[in-house]
């Protein structure tokens, strides 16, 4: 399940080339927008309600516990891709609901936003940033020691926040896509 974060949505360039790289590794993905079309209008002028992490996770929570009670896909293991703030929800979510999210992957993330929440994740959980992405590495490797579970930080030679560089985001993809398979039961090549 993808959470995206920072003005984007379900349609962003980035997530939907790390899902087709999760996929061909034989996951299911989701992409979902976590934000309402007019929610979104209000955030594109105030940018207040990407901020909103609670809400993001409350709504992640929710979308996660649905796929968890479909036929098709409640035997499987789920994990939680996020991005920017989208990274903040996951974290929230993945602390709130232990049962479903069993590993989460964040890009870019601003895990610092989880705040306490950050001590009661039990997904394992890998975070992704770009090497010259300074201030959000720097955020990562502070949320890193107050995680408590399985956990390990990547960081992406030469790339920035938006891992634009040649290469940066099929590292991601490739990154994200072993740390699910190795974590998710049933799932996976």
């Amino acid at each position: 399940m993808f959470a995206h974060g920072s003005g984007s949505s379900r349609r962003s360039p980035r997530n939907r080339q790390v899902a087709r790289a999760i996929n061909a590794g034989g996951f299911g993905t989701l992409l979902l927008d976590l934000l309402t079309a007019a929610e979104d209008e209000v955030d594109r002028r105030s940018r207040a309600l990407r901020f909103d992490v609670q809400l993001l996770a409350r709504r992640l929570v929710h979308a996660t516990r649905w796929v968890a009670r479909q036929p098709g896909t409640a035997s499987l293991s789920l994990g939680c891709f996020g991005a920017s703030t989208g990274a903040a929800a996951a974290l929230l979510a993945a602390a709130h609901d232990r049962e479903h999210i069993r590993a989460v992957v964040s890009r870019g993330g601003r895990p610092d936003l989880a705040g306490d929440a950050l001590s009661l994740v039990r997904a394992p959980t890998l975070l992704i940033v770009g090497g010259r992405d300074k201030d959000v590495l720097e955020l990562n490797r502070q949320a890193l020691d107050l995680m408590l579970g399985e956990r390990r930080l990547e960081v992406v030679p030469g790339a920035t926040h938006l891992f634009e560089e040649p290469g940066a985001l099929e590292r991601v993809a490739e990154l994200a896509r072993d740390w699910f398979d190795a974590r998710l039961d049933g799932a996976g090549g």
